[in-house]
C-alpha cells in the first residue's frame, strides 16, 4: 500500500484533475435525479407481514390519512358567515386533482341520519346556508342530537368545526400540500384556521429539511474551518482538508442520486456528519508531517511526504475502515432512512479515506509543505512532554480513584439505560412552537385526536357482523378504551351507525341508543340506511358479506406509547372475539408507526452487537492480539453505555434520528483508540518502557486526538442550529460522545495498555 500511494506524488496535478473530473460527473445526477422522501409509509419495508395486512386492510375499507382543516370562530360556528365559508372551503377541497369528492367530511357533506314519521331519513345538514336565527338554531340542535358528529366535527363548545380531506397516499404531493395550505391562508380572517393531519406532518418535512440542509451546511463549514486554522496554524492544511471533506459529501449525494435513493430527513445531517468526520484524517497526517519536520527541518518534501504516508497509511485505512463499519452496521435495521444513512456515511467516509491519502499529499507537493513557526531554541516536544509526563505520572498515581470513578459513572449509566424509551412520532420531529404542533395540539384539545388506530375483525361466516352479541362486545371494547385512557379521544365503527338507527326509530329515546337483541333487525335497519343514504360510507367500517369490520380509534399522540397503551386494552378482548369465531388485526399510519418503532429497537440491537464485534476483530487482526481487540474496545463500550444512560436520564427518546447514535459513537470513537494503540505499539517496542511509551503517546497522538475530538464535537454542535430537536439531540449527545471516546482512551485504554504491559518484551533504559 505504501509503494501504491507513494506512486501518486509523482503526478500530483494529474491526481487533482481526475479528482476534479469525478466530482463534475457527479454533479449530473444530482441535479437532475435528487428527490425528498416524505411519505412516511416510505420509511419502512412494505414486506413486513404486519405492513401487508395493514395494506391489504386498508384497500378492504379505504383507510387514507387525512388532512384535518380546522376552523374556529371565538363567538361559534353557527354564524351565517361562517357556514358559508365551511361549504366554500369543501368545494374547494373537493375540485383540487387528487382528492376524492365523497372523500371530503364536513358539516356540508356529513349525512345526518335521523327518523321521521315515513321512516329512516339520511339528509346532509344543510344544502343551503341558513340565515334566520330559527335555521341556526334548528342545526344547531340536529348536530347537538347526532353522536357521530358531535364533538366529532363539531368542538363541545361549538366555536370550532373540521373539514377533513383523505388522501391515498399516490394522490399527495408537495403541489396538492401547498394548495390547501394556500386554502386556509385564503379564508382566515375573522376565523382562525388550523391544519393538521400526517399528510401536513409530511409536506412539513418536506419543505423544512432541505432549509434545514442549506442552513446548516454552511455553518458547519464555517466552524470546521476557524477551528482547523486554529488547531492546524496552516491555511494549506486547512484548505486541502477541508477539500477532502467537501468532495466526500459531493460524492456521497451523487451517488445516493445516481442510484435513485431518495434523501429522507434523516439524510439531511449527512454532510454535517461526513464534514465533521472526514477532517480526522487530514488533521493526523499534517500532525505527523509537523512532528517529522520539526525532528528533520532541512527534510525535502518528497522524503517528508512519504515519511508521512510511512507512518499514518495504516492507521488511517483502519480508523476509517473501523467507522465504515460503524455506520455500515446499521444495515441491520429495516428502516431505510437508517439503512441508507449508514450505506452511504460509510461511502463518504472511505472517499475521504481515499482522498486524504491521495489528494492531501498531491496538494503538499504542488503548494509545499505548510510553513508552521519551528522554534530552533526548543527541542521537539518540550512542552508537550512535560504536560505528557505529568498526565501520565498523575493517570498512573491515581489510577485506582479512575477505575472507580469509571465504575460508578457506568452503573449510574446501567440505570439510565433501562429508563430508554423509543418514539415512533414524527410530529416530535417538530419544535412545540411550529405552526403544524401548534395546530395538532389545539385539535387534539377540541377533539378526538389527529392520529388514527384500526382495529381489523374477521370472521369465517356471513353476516357475522350482524351478530348482536358481536357488536355488543364490539361496542364495549369501544367504550371501555374510550374511558380508561385520555390519550384516546373517540372511536368510530359499525356499532355506531346501529345504535344511531336503533335511537332515532324510537323517537330520539335515549334508552335505545343500544345495540338491538335482534339481528333481524339490525339487518332491517342496514338495509334501511343502504336505501335512504350512501351505502359506500358503510364499506368504510363493514365489508359486503359483513365478514369483516373496522374500529377506527382516534388517539391524541402517534408516540408509540400512546398507541400501546391502546392495544394493551384491546388485546384483553383477545379471547372472547375468538370464543365468537373473530379474528383480531391491527392496521392504520398508527399501527404502522408502533411496528416502526420496533423495528427501530431491534436494528439498533444488531447494530450495536455487529459494530462491536466487527470492531474488535479488526482490532485484534491488525495488532495480532485478541487482548489488544478488547482493550481497544473498552472506551466505546463505555461510551455506549454512557450515551444511552444520558438519554434515559434526560428523557431523550430513541428515534430514527437518535438511533444512529451507537454507531456514531462506536465507528468514530474508534479512531481514537487506533491512533492511540498504533502509536504505543511503536513506542513500546522502542523503549520497552511502558510508562515511557505512555508519555510519548500523549505526547504524539494524544495531540492530534484531543485536535480530532475539538473538530468533531465542534461539527457536531452545528446541528444545535437545527430547527429539528432531534437533530439538536443528536448533535449533543454525539459531542458528549466524543469528549467520553476521548477520555476513555487516554485515561482507561492507557491504564490497560500499561497494566497488561502489552507489546513490552523486555525492559531496557530509555534514551533521548
Amino acid at each position: 500500500m505504501y509503494r501504491f500511494l507513494t506512486k501518486f506524488l509523482k503526478h500530483p496535478f494529474i491526481v487533482v484533475g481526475i479528482i476534479l473530473l469525478i466530482s463534475i460527473g457527479f454533479m449530473y445526477p444530482l441535479k437532475t435525479n435528487t428527490r425528498i422522501e416524505t411519505d412516511l409509509d416510505e420509511y419502512m419495508p412494505q414486506s413486513n407481514p404486519a405492513f401487508v395486512y395493514s395494506n391489504q386492510a386498508e384497500e378492504w375499507f379505504s383507510i387514507n390519512d387525512g388532512i384535518i382543516i380546522a376552523i374556529e370562530n371565538t363567538n361559534g360556528i353557527y354564524q351565517s358567515d361562517t357556514l358559508e365559508k365551511i361549504k366554500d372551503i369543501t368545494k374547494e377541497l373537493q375540485s383540487i386533482e387528487g382528492i376524492d369528492k365523497n372523500d371530503v367530511t364536513s358539516l356540508y357533506t356529513a349525512d345526518n341520519i335521523s327518523g321521521s314519521e315515513w321512516g329512516l331519513e339520511v339528509d346532509a345538514f344543510y344544502n343551503k346556508v341558513p340565515t334566520s336565527e330559527k335555521g341556526l338554531e334548528a342545526l344547531r340542535d340536529d348536530v347537538r342530537n347526532n353522536d357521530m358528529f358531535y364533538r366529532r366535527i363539531v368542538s363541545e363548545d361549538e366555536k370550532t368545526t373540521l373539514i377533513i380531506a383523505t388522501i391515498s397516499d399516490n394522490s399527495f404531493s408537495q403541489d396538492l400540500y401547498h394548495q390547501i395550505l394556500k386554502i386556509a391562508d385564503d379564508y382566515e380572517v375573522p376565523e382562525t384556521i388550523y391544519v393538521a393531519g400526517r399528510p401536513v406532518v409530511e409536506g412539513s418535512l418536506a419543505a423544512l429539511a432541505p432549509a434545514d440542509m442549506a442552513k446548516m451546511v454552511p455553518i458547519v463549514i464555517l466552524v470546521i474551518v476557524i477551528v482547523l486554522f486554529l488547531l492546524m496554524q496552516s491555511v494549506l492544511a486547512t484548505v486541502l482538508t477541508l477539500l477532502v471533506v467537501l468532495f466526500s459529501v459531493l460524492w456521497s449525494f451523487g451517488l445516493m442520486s445516481a442510484l435513485n435513493i431518495p434523501i429522507y430527513a434523516v439524510s439531511t445531517m449527512l454532510p454535517v456528519m461526513l464534514i465533521a468526520i472526514g477532517v480526522a484524517d487530514g488533521i493526523h497526517l499534517f500532525n505527523h508531517l509537523k512532528h517529522y519536520k520539526k525532528e528533520f527541518i532541512h527534510a525535502d518534501k518528497t522524503t517528508c511526504l512519504k515519511e508521512m504516508i510511512q507512518g499514518m497509511w495504516k492507521p488511517v485505512i483502519m480508523t476509517s475502515v473501523t467507522t465504515s463499519i460503524g455506520f455500515i452496521s446499521l444495515l441491520s435495521s429495516q428502516v431505510y432512512p437508517i439503512k441508507y444513512f449508514g450505506i452511504f456515511t460509510a461511502f463518504g467516509v472511505l472517499v475521504a479515506m481515499s482522498l486524504s491519502l491521495i489528494l492531501i499529499p498531491a496538494g503538499v507537493m504542488i503548494f509545499g509543505i505548510p510553513r508552521w513557526k519551528m522554534d530552533q531554541t526548543q527541542k521537539d516536544g518540550d512542552v508537550e512532554n512535560t504536560f505528557s509526563k505529568r498526565f501520565s505520572v498523575w493517570l498512573l498515581k491515581n489510577s485506582s480513584l479512575t477505575i472507580v470513578l469509571t465504575a460508578i459513572i457506568i452503573a449510574i449509566s446501567l440505570w439510565g439505560t433501562s429508563q430508554v424509551w423509543i418514539d415512533s412520532s414524527f410530529l416530535s420531529q417538530f419544535e412545540k412552537t411550529s405552526d403544524i404542533t401548534i395546530a395538532d395540539t389545539y385539535i387534539n384539545d377540541k377533539f378526538g385526536g389527529t392520529s388514527t388506530m384500526n382495529v381489523i375483525f374477521d370472521s369465517e361466516s356471513e353476516d357475522a357482523f350482524k351478530n348482536p352479541e358481536v357488536l355488543k362486545l364490539m361496542s364495549t371494547l369501544q367504550d371501555d378504551v374510550e374511558s380508561s385512557l385520555d390519550v384516546v379521544g373517540n372511536s368510530f365503527s359499525l356499532t355506531d351507525y346501529i345504535k344511531r338507527m336503533n335511537m332515532v326509530m324510537n323517537a330520539d329515546d335515549e334508552e335505545f341508543n343500544t345495540i338491538p337483541d335482534s339481528q333481524d333487525l339490525i339487518a332491517q335497519y342496514l338495509l334501511l340506511y343502504e336505501m335512504s343514504g350512501d351505502p359506500e360510507k358503510l364499506l368504510q367500517v363493514v365489508d359486503y358479506s359483513y365478514m369483516k369490520a373496522n374500529i377506527t380509534f382516534q388517539l391524541k399522540s402517534d408516540s408509540s406509547v400512546a398507541i400501546k397503551s391502546a392495544m394493551s386494552i384491546i388485546e384483553n378482548y383477545k379471547p372472547e372475539f375468538d370464543d365468537l369465531g373473530i379474528t383480531m388485526n391491527y392496521a392504520g399510519s398508527g399501527y404502522r408507526a408502533l411496528v416502526f418503532s420496533d423495528l427501530i429497537l431491534e436494528g439498533q440491537i444488531y447494530s450495536i452487537l455487529i459494530s462491536l464485534i466487527m470492531v474488535i476483530i479488526l482490532l485484534s487482526m491488525m495488532f495480532k492480539s485478541l487482548k489488544i481487540g478488547l482493550i481497544g474496545a473498552v472506551p466505546n463500550i463505555i461510551t455506549v453505555c454512557i450515551s444511552f444512560g444520558i438519554m434515559g436520564i434526560l428523557k431523550i427518546p430513541l428515534s430514527t434520528t437518535t438511533a444512529l447514535l451507537t454507531s456514531i459513537a462506536i465507528g468514530i470513537g474508534i479512531d481514537y483508540a487506533i491512533h492511540f494503540i498504533e502509536r504505543y505499539k511503536i513506542y513500546a517496542e522502542t523503549t520497552g518502557d511502558a510508562e515511557k511509551a505512555l508519555e510519548m503517546t500523549i505526547s504524539h497522538s494524544g495531540r492530534a486526538i484531543l485536535f480530532n475530538a475539538i473538530v468533531v464535537i465542534a461539527g457536531f454542535m452545528v446541528l444545535l442550529f437545527s430547527v429539528f430537536p432531534p437533530n439538536r439531540a443528536l448533535g449533543a449527545l454525539v459531542s458528549l460522545n466524543m469528549f467520553t471516546s476521548f477520555l476513555g482512551t487516554l485515561t482507561i485504554m492507557a491504564l490497560l495498555l500499561v497494566k497488561s504491559k502489552i507489546f513490552i518484551k523486555k525492559e531496557k533504559n530509555y534514551e533521548e
